[in-house]
């Protein structure tokens, strides 16, 4: 295969991030929304958690509660981008957001053991509205940015994720032991009415909802759009490949399970008089912690090298995936919890890459009318293989394998992805960068 020809790059610093966030306003409204309905996505999901121990003290609910977190968005996914590719995208976060807010006030009608059930298909509402946010969210970034821009909007995106993970989980504990359960509830639910005025607040084109005929009902069970978004991935070979990246990140549904029972019967942290289930849990924070800072510093690493080069994006994956494996493989090895933490951090510093690198050749290289469709079906087969490992991982574990056992084999298996992503780029030349339309 010819190489292939470099673009022109701006240089990637502290400086673009801050020129980003100053000088465009739809993206700074957008990371502002992400910002306040994460940190109380984080806050709602520790008390959801809570709940159920109180309320059934089961770990397997709380392990169902994990799988309609995210398994139900692989389903709703081909209507969710249909949706997204016939309708404004604003007005499609923004209506996820107003039902979400309901959604999460009605948590509070579980009051006893005999309305816990509620809380399960409430959980399963509330991520098919996520299902229909993501894609919506992913889709507009190259509309409201320079095209040089978009690796810096990714990057942003993805190390708010990371610094949300960890401010939200323990700010989270402080306000539910402070306020109570049911006042991390109530703001939740007000950060989605915040987030959803935030997006009001934008105003950009949108060029794929301009000539779309009206979405009527009976459309979101016609299967023609779906077999049309099919054939656009297929036609370009290079799209099918990375579709499935995020899927290929093998290690985050498993890295939940295993962190957790690592924290508490290897690394406890044993300090002074620390009761052993306090040490359990702190070594688990910690763990937690290293992952979100290892997730944090990923892109910010690896994106002022990649720039947004087609080639650079796709052998920064590829180290991605391999730095993965090498860090997970390591915490299997690790003596103490912090060598644990620090292999966890640098595996994560991968996953991450892995993760906006994607995210950035998804935008870059599709055409406006399909980025729905293309999006929801990128996170839908994330979310399956997050759901289908965190099961099988916890299964293993119940039948007396390992956690160190598990977490090793986990590493070796990311080599798999590793050595598939590399054939593909050997073998599928990239189609010519597309013009997407672009405002700021």
């Amino acid at each position: 295969m010819e190489p292939e020809p470099e673009r022109e790059v701006n240089s990637i610093s502290f400086a673009s991030y801050v020129r980003l966030l100053r000088e465009n306003r739809n993206f700074r409204r957008l990371w502002a929304a992400q910002i306040v309905s994460e940190i109380g996505d984080w806050f709602y999901t520790l008390a959801i958690y809570s709940l159920l121990l109180q309320l059934t003290g089961r770990a397997s609910s709380v392990a169902l509660a994990l799988v309609l977190q995210v398994l139900p968005q692989t389903f709703v996914g081909p209507t969710a981008g249909v949706v997204n590719d016939r309708i404004r995208r604003k007005r499609v976060m923004i209506t996820a957001d107003l039902i979400r807010a309901v959604i999460v006030l009605s948590m509070l009608l579980v009051r006893s053991r005999s309305l816990v059930w509620l809380v399960y298909p409430l959980l399963l509402l509330e991520t098919i509205m996520a299902a229909f946010f993501e894609p919506a969210r992913s889709s507009v970034i190259p509309n409201i940015t320079k095209r040089e821009d978009v690796i810096l909007a990714n990057t942003l995106g993805s190390t708010t994720w990371s610094l949300n993970l960890v401010l939200g989980a323990t700010l989270g504990g402080v306000v539910a032991a402070l306020l109570g359960r049911d006042a991390v509830f109530i703001l939740n639910a007000l950060s989605f009415l915040v987030s959803a005025l935030f997006i009001a607040g934008m105003h950009f084109a949108e060029p794929h909802a301009d000539t779309a005929p009206p979405l009527r009902v009976r459309e979101l069970f016609d299967y023609s759009p779906i077999l049309e978004g099919v054939r656009y991935v297929r036609s370009q070979r290079s799209l099918l490949a990375t579709i499935f990246v995020k899927a290929g990140n093998l290690v985050i549904g498993p890295s939940w399970v295993l962190f957790t029972v690592m924290g508490q019967r290897y690394f406890p942290v044993r300090w002074h008089h620390l009761d052993p289930q306090r040490g359990a849990m702190l070594g688990m924070s910690l763990l937690l912690g290293a992952r979100g800072l290892g997730a944090l510093m990923g892109p910010l690493i690896s994106a002022p090298w990649a720039g947004h080069r087609d080639r650079r994006l796709r052998l920064g994956i590829f180290f991605g995936y391999l730095v993965t494996a090498i860090g997970y493989t390591l915490i299997g090895k690790a003596g103490n919890v912090w060598f644990a933490c620090l292999w966890a951090a640098f595996a994560h510093l991968g996953g991450s890459t892995v993760w906006v690198f994607s995210t950035t050749l998804l935008q870059l290289n599709t055409d406006d009318r399909f980025r729905g469709r293309v999006f929801s079906a990128d996170l839908g087969l994330c979310m399956l293989t997050i759901a289908v490992g965190a099961y099988v991982v916890g299964a293993f574990l119940d039948i007396g394998i390992s956690a160190r056992t598990l977490v090793t084999a986990t590493g070796i298996v990311m080599l798999i992805p590793a050595a598939l992503w590399g054939w593909a780029t050997k073998v599928w030349r990239p189609e010519p960068a597309r013009a997407t339309a672009m405002m700021k």
